[in-house]
């Protein structure tokens, strides 16, 4: 049995040799796994050129397409003119018991007027500044010039040293406007940089109060969102045109409740012109004092022991001596008369007509004499005297600035 065994061993010893020598002729799994490797051959420019740094392409923003043709004019109105639209700070100081200065700040809008750097804005915006700046579409910011303002009209113009100033607004013409018009305001409500907002004109020919307590006509009201800073901005039509400049609104809330009025163009062409060149705009006077007469009153009239043949239109109380109506023949009252506690001046002429226009109220005769007439020229007055209608032509001088 023991030959057996050496003849077992040896032939196993043989086997783990071979194998051993097998072994060593075939490649490792490594090396097969590198060889099946693809090889990518080096760039020249990566070995030969240093890489020049490219800056990345500017993204260009896609642009939903318009619904309508709509909404194609507003965007492409906000598109060509949201740019000459300007946020103004004006700054005033108040002095605490120490008389140390706090500044106040206040802000609105205005827009681009001309080339020569005017921008419009309205007189309340501005009123009373200490400083005024204001903010272009790029950032930047310019101390402002107060070139001229006007509370009758609440307009006021700055002017601004910018070198690379946005294009003006074109004005439109007011007059042609119409009811139901579609409209876009654009402003800074409550700081909010050129916002849009859209409506439609509500009525033409509104009359509101103007910061010094008179009235201004032929205001525009608008249901496009007014809101507190977009004061002065511009109130535009669907052909980029300035139709208005947003001046005041009607809310409980001081936001918007859809009744916003602006300050027409038509008056901004008026007055923004001699505001550039004087400072001050010269409105029309003529020279009375009145007091409206509506039926109540010539009812308590008549009862007092004064005749008359009308129930409508102004009683002049006093013709101011000097004055156009005066030089032109107006009478005012010629006696005085009590009504309950008050001592009336009665007997004077009733004025009924302006160059035909008829005049029923203090309201009527101011928004005619600011609409329609400049200070030199000469209006027709049509008034009743003893119960007879006369013209008198009366030439109009300037306001005296303490009226």
């Amino acid at each position: 049995m023991l030959p057996v065994r050496r003849r077992t061993r040896t032939l196993v010893l043989l086997i783990v040799l071979g194998l051993l020598l097998l072994a060593c002729t075939l490649p490792s799994l490594t090396q097969t796994a590198r060889v099946a490797q693809p090889t990518v051959a080096p760039s020249p420019t990566s070995t030969t050129v240093p890489a020049t740094p490219t800056s990345a392409p500017t993204p260009v923003r896609a642009y939903e397409a318009p619904a309508n043709e709509l909404e194609a004019q507003i965007a492409s109105v906000y598109d060509r003119y949201a740019p000459a639209v300007v946020n103004i700070t004006s700054r005033t100081y108040a002095y605490d018991y120490f008389m140390r200065a706090i500044p106040q700040d206040g802000t609105g809008s205005g827009f681009v007027y001309d080339a020569q750097g005017h921008i419009v804005t309205n007189y309340h915006v501005v009123a009373n500044a200490d400083a005024v700046s204001v903010t272009l579409a790029d950032g930047e910011v310019y101390q402002a010039e107060i070139v001229g303002t006007d509370p009758s009209t609440d307009l006021a113009v700055l002017r601004i040293d910018a070198p690379h100033l946005p294009a003006p607004v074109p004005m439109g013409d007011s007059e042609r406007l119409r009811v139901g018009q579609f409209v876009v305001a654009i402003g800074n409500p409550f700081g909010l940089e050129r916002t849009l907002t859209v409506g439609v004109i509500s009525s033409l020919g509104r009359v509101i109060e103007s910061p010094d307590g008179r009235f201004i006509g032929e205001a525009i009201q608008t249901d496009a969102a007014v809101n507190p800073g977009n004061s002065g901005g511009p109130l535009l039509n669907l052909r980029g045109e300035v139709i208005g400049v947003n001046s005041q609104i009607i809310s409980p809330s001081q936001a918007s409740a859809g009744i916003g009025f602006a300050v027409s163009a038509n008056t901004v062409q008026r007055v923004v012109p001699a505001l550039i060149s004087d400072g001050r705009y010269p409105h029309p006077w003529l020279g009375v004092e009145i007091l409206d007469l509506s039926p109540g009153l010539a009812q308590v009239l008549r009862r007092a022991g004064v005749e008359l043949t009308v129930e409508q239109g102004v009683l002049v109380v006093e013709a101011v001596r000097g004055g156009p109506a005066a030089t032109a023949g107006v009478r005012g009252g010629q006696r005085v008369v009590s009504i309950g506690n008050v001592r009336l001046p009665v007997g004077g002429d009733i004025i009924i007509a302006l160059n035909g226009e008829p005049i029923t109220s203090l309201q009527d005769l101011n928004v005619y004499l600011e609409s329609e007439t400049r200070v030199g020229d000469t209006v027709t007055a049509t008034i009743v005297r003893d119960g007879q209608e006369i013209d008198l032509e009366i030439t109009l001088t300037e306001r005296p600035d303490q009226l």
